[in-house]
Order: C-alpha cells, then sequence, then structure tokens
C-alpha cells in the first residue's frame, strides 16, 4: 500500500510543504493551453483601461490593437495587409437612430490538406462600456472567448490542422449580432468553403459548458458526442429544443445564429447565465480560473474533431 499524503508531507520542511500544497490549489494544467497566457489575456480584456469594450469608443479600439498583436504573436495571419474589417451599421443610441462604426478582427492558419475549406473559430469582443459611471467588465461575457482564440490559434499554429481555419473576434454583438451580420456580408472567403461555425460565447464561469445547436442540425451530434466524452469538464448538450418550455433557448442569442440564418451549420459553447451577467461585477476576479483552463482545452479539442472528422459535414 502506497504511503498517505499527509505522512508523505511531514518529510518535508514547512516551506516545501507550503509550496507543493499551493501548486496543488491552482488551476489544473492543459498541455494544449499555456496557462499564464490565458489568464494574462482575459485580464488584460476585462481591465479598467478597456473600459467595457463597448463597440466604437476608446475602449472598444484599445481592445481590438490588443487582438491584432495577440492574434500575430499566436501565429494568426491575416487575410491580406490586415487584420482589421470595419463596418457600419445604425442603431439607437442617446434616445436617438444613428450611424455606429464597428471592426472586425479576422485572421487564419492554412489546413495542410483542405486548405480551401474552412472552419470558423468565432468569439464577440465587445460588451456594454461604461454606464452610470460604472464599467462593465465583460470577463466571461466574452473576454473568455475572445482570449480563448489566441489560445486555440497558438495550438493550431504549431500543430496544423488539415482544414483551414478561420479565426474572427466579432464586434457589436451586443447591438444585435452587428458583427457576424456584417462578416457574412462581406466574407473573407466564399461562403460555400465555409464548412461550420464554432462560436465561443461565456465559458469562464460554472461547472457546465452547453453545446447548442445539434437539435436543428442533428448531423453534427456524432461529432459533438466524440467532444464531450474527451472533454475534462461536464460538457452537455441542450439550450436549443424550443419544446422545452422551462429551459431557455439559446439558438438565437450569440453570432452562431448569423450563421445558421446563412444556412451554415453552427454551434455555440457557453455556460449558463449567472449573477454577474450584464453586471458590472462581471470581473476577471469572479472567473472560475480552473473551468476556465478546461473550457478552452474543451474548444481545442472540438476543433480538433471536426477538422478530423470533417467528412462528417454537408457538402455546400
Amino acid at each position: 500500500m502506497a504511503p498517505r499524503s499527509d505522512t508523505i508531507l511531514t518529510m518535508f520542511s514547512d516551506s516545501f510543504r507550503i509550496a507543493l500544497l499551493l501548486l496543488l490549489l491552482l488551476p489544473q494544467s492543459s498541455s494544449r493551453i499555456d496557462n499564464a497566457q490565458l489568464f494574462t489575456d482575459i485580464k488584460t480584456l476585462s481591465s479598467d483601461k478597456m473600459q467595457g469594450r463597448q463597440v466604437d469608443t476608446p475602449g472598444s479600439e484599445m481592445a481590438r490593437n490588443y487582438i491584432v498583436d495577440r492574434f500575430r504573436a499566436s501565429g494568426i495571419e491575416p487575410f491580406g495587409e490586415t487584420y482589421l474589417a470595419p463596418f457600419t451599421f445604425r442603431s439607437v443610441r442617446s434616445g436617438s437612430l444613428s450611424e455606429r462604426h464597428g471592426v472586425n478582427v479576422i485572421g487564419r492558419i492554412a489546413g495542410t490538406k483542405r486548405p480551401n475549406r474552412y472552419l470558423v473559430i468565432s468569439a464577440h469582443y465587445d460588451h456594454l462600456g461604461v454606464r452610470n459611471g460604472q464599467i462593465f467588465y465583460g470577463a466571461d461575457d466574452n473576454a473568455s472567448g475572445t482570449a480563448a482564440l489566441f489560445a486555440i490559434g497558438k495550438y493550431f499554429s504549431s500543430h496544423k490542422p488539415e482544414t483551414s481555419l478561420i479565426f474572427v473576434a466579432f464586434d457589436a454583438e451586443e447591438s444585435g449580432l452587428q458583427g457576424s451580420q456584417a462578416f457574412l456580408k462581406q466574407p473573407s472567403v466564399d461562403l460555400k468553403t465555409v464548412a461550420l461555425d464554432i462560436n465561443i460565447d461565456m465559458i469562464a464561469r460554472d461547472d457546465t459548458l452547453y453545446v447548442v445547436g445539434t437539435k436543428l442540425q442533428p448531423y453534427l451530434k456524432e461529432t459533438v458526442e466524440r467532444i464531450i466524452a474527451k472533454s475534462s469538464v461536464k460538457t452537455v448538450i441542450g439550450h436549443d429544443d424550443p419544446a422545452e418550455k422551462k429551459v431557455e433557448d439559446w439558438t438565437q442569442d450569440s453570432d452562431h445564429y448569423s450563421f445558421m440564418q446563412a444556412k451554415i451549420p453552427a454551434l455555440y459553447f457557453g455556460v449558463e447565465d449567472f449573477a454577474q451577467h450584464h453586471k458590472a461585477t462581471d470581473t476577471f476576479e469572479t472567473i472560475d480560473r480552473d473551468f476556465y483552463v478546461k473550457a478552452v482545452d474543451t474548444m481545442v479539442q472540438a476543433v480538433l474533431e471536426f477538422d478530423a472528422n470533417f467528412d462528417s459535414l454537408p457538402t455546400r
């Protein structure tokens, strides 16, 4: 029989025991994820200086510049000379209809076998900005998804996928999915070459990761079940059945819906609403770090599974 852990600890000095206990309390590491960089990214995107990243504000521009730098450092390359894709839309602001300006950040990693077919990995980077003097930091919503893009990009820049990947940080999701609508109106590639959108929105808090979209797209379920089987965090299918009257249907709740409207298969990965949702308390300090690392690792697994099972996706 192996010695008990408390017996082993008594063999070492007090300082060593303290260091060991602190190490055990840290979020479990994934060899596919750089935890320290992931936490730096989500903390930076949800910091005071980003001012809540509301579309068409200086805070949004600062966040966008950070995203460009992190795309480049993660090995995500631009289409052409720039990562930026500006667009305009009209919305009510200060009680009147006005033109507003958003900017999507778009990059890619070329596939080794299917360079002209694409999986889109998306997350919106905008949030609610400053209201009544309070910053709405948006750590989970959706600095968490945006930072995940960098981690996923870093992994696949050194573990090349067979299918090309498009990474998109959408602007103006909170204004009615405006960024994803703009992307689909002026896409970086022929939309017929896009096989699937994997949309990440709020993955840094809770104990369960939901996958939304298999109810309307049952042909995705087999691959999703493989993702669930390999996930290091509790992952379930749900929130996509309108017949379940007591369960919210998230089918239209984030940028994946724009792809579904365009007849492009799409899935949404996210967590339940929480006490900090659309509150000033959605801060870096209130995220669940261990859950977040595991959720990002699951997103890497999701891309691996759909890349490996690309033929299961419908031909468009």
